[in-house]
């Protein structure tokens, strides 16, 4: 039903992997990381820039400035999966931005958009007000224009809607631009996302992360592969030129894998035209690697 094919990597080289792309990117600027909650997100442009030349792709999350709420393109920040964040901060690469807590000019910042969010919400609900008196206006104007009592009763739903009118604040349009994101003209902007320096390296010893480091330091390139049933997909070079050839699944060595898990991951493979890899981190720092490929039932 399967064919299964072995490889063991061995840590001379991956450590010689790894140290080659520590050589390329010692010199490069640190990468500023907000965290939002335990999301790591990414705001400014030259730093989407220096991950996406380390070989990492995360995930847009924001809008553009002038589609705010469009559905196919998206625009900063960029959300890092949390291997991407620990590799950048083995590789001394990351800085952490500012605390919200810390006082570089944030609270202004805050004050402003809360200042313009209750002009907004005032100017709002003038116009939904109109707009509600408009719409009576037609509607009452079309049953009977003639009749003296459709002008009185039409007055009195004009004053009742004046007196008891509310517009309640969920329903305000929100318009969530990204543009001050690009800190180009905006410097108590700027100094708010000054990164701090670079943090320090925390070695991680989980599964998921040892895979990440393994396949990106054999020049993969990586995201979630959570609509797969996965972990990660496994792309030969840069996902907006080419598709995933794999899905990893992480498993360790020990651990015992339910076979109709393994029937169920292997036929989404062979539908979606993926090989699945199960990755096994071993005792040494390299990673045993299993393909599974439907090759029919019996």
């Amino acid at each position: 039903m399967f064919e299964q094919k072995f490889s063991q990597s061995t840590a001379k080289s991956r450590s010689a992997d790894h140290g080659l792309f520590l050589q390329e990117e010692d010199a490069a600027p640190a990468v500023g990381v907000s965290l939002c909650d335990s999301a790591p997100l990414v705001w400014r442009m030259q730093d989407l820039r220096a991950v996406r030349a380390q070989g990492l792709v995360g995930a847009l999350l924001g809008s553009l400035p002038r589609t705010p709420r469009q559905n196919g393109r998206l625009g900063r920040p960029l959300l890092l999966l949390p291997e991407e964040e620990g590799l950048l901060r083995e590789r001394r690469a990351a800085a952490a931005l500012p605390d919200r807590c810390q006082d570089w000019g944030g609270a202004e910042l805050r004050q402003k958009y809360e200042e313009e969010e209750r002009r907004s919400f005032e100017e709002q609900s003038v116009l939904a007000l109109e707009d509600r008196k408009s719409a009576l206006l037609r509607a009452m104007t079309g049953a009977d224009s003639g009749a003296a009592s459709a002008d009185d009763a039409l007055r009195r739903r004009l004053q009742a809607l004046d007196q008891n009118f509310t517009f309640p604040q969920s329903a305000m349009a929100v318009q969530l631009s990204t543009a001050r994101a690009g800190l180009s003209y905006c410097p108590e902007a700027r100094a708010f996302l000054q990164a701090c320096g670079p943090t320090g390296a925390e070695p991680r010893c989980d599964a998921r992360y040892q895979v990440f480091r393994d396949l990106r330091g054999r020049g993969f390139y990586l995201t979630s592969a959570g609509k797969f049933g996965g972990d990660f997909l496994v792309y030969p070079g840069d996902p907006l030129r080419f598709h995933a050839h794999f899905i990893a699944v992480c498993v360790s060595l020990d651990e015992s894998v339910c076979l109709l898990d393994v029937l169920a991951v292997a036929r989404l493979g062979s539908n979606v035209k993926k090989t699945v890899l199960l990755c096994s981190p071993g005792p040494d720092p390299g990673v045993c690697y299993t393909s599974l490929q439907w090759s029919g039932m019996i």
